[in-house]
């Protein structure tokens, strides 16, 4: 069972633990970009969270959802309305392909909704990152065929 506890700077020591040495940073950021980040939104008083995924005492997968600070790239659906961006997740890549991934965005997303309201929910996917391309399908994101960069936005509406 996956628990999900927010990112803190007591608690980063143990984000830094989570092994994602194989995801290049120009695909995911960095634990302590997401930090930098996190610590930008309380200041801002933007809402969201940046959470941290336990199984038992191991950390295993980090994510960020929060409210969307508007983009000149964004894709126009998105224009004009409030949305949340989905960033930096990773999973420890020991423990990839058995499911944990999946638990933990659809835990984050539930928790960030039952906290903060329903709204669409957009992320970048980097254009070589095939296998990831394919888990945010699975999970209602849909491509956009709209480029940041390298990185293709992909949107999941609220009514999934």
């Amino acid at each position: 069972m996956i628990t999900l506890e927010q990112l803190t700077h007591e608690n980063l020591a143990h984000g830094l633990t989570i092994n994602r040495d194989d995801i290049p940073e120009e695909w995911v950021d960095t634990v302590g970009t997401l930090m930098e980040i996190t610590d930008y939104g309380a200041e801002h008083g933007l809402i969201g969270h940046t959470f941290l995924a336990r199984m038992g005492d191991e950390y295993v997968g980090i994510i960020m959802i929060g409210e969307a600070i508007p983009w000149d790239t964004d894709p126009d659906e998105m224009r004009g309305k409030p949305f949340y961006r989905v960033m930096g997740f990773a999973v420890d890549k020991d423990h990839r392909s058995c499911g944990i991934g999946g638990e933990i965005l659809e835990a984050a997303i539930e928790q960030v909704y039952s906290e903060f309201g329903r709204r669409p929910l957009s992320l970048g996917v980097h254009k070589d990152n095939t296998r990831v391309r394919k888990f945010y399908e699975r999970h209602g994101f849909r491509p956009t065929g709209i480029f940041e960069g390298n990185d293709e936005y992909f949107l999941r509406l609220t009514d999934v």
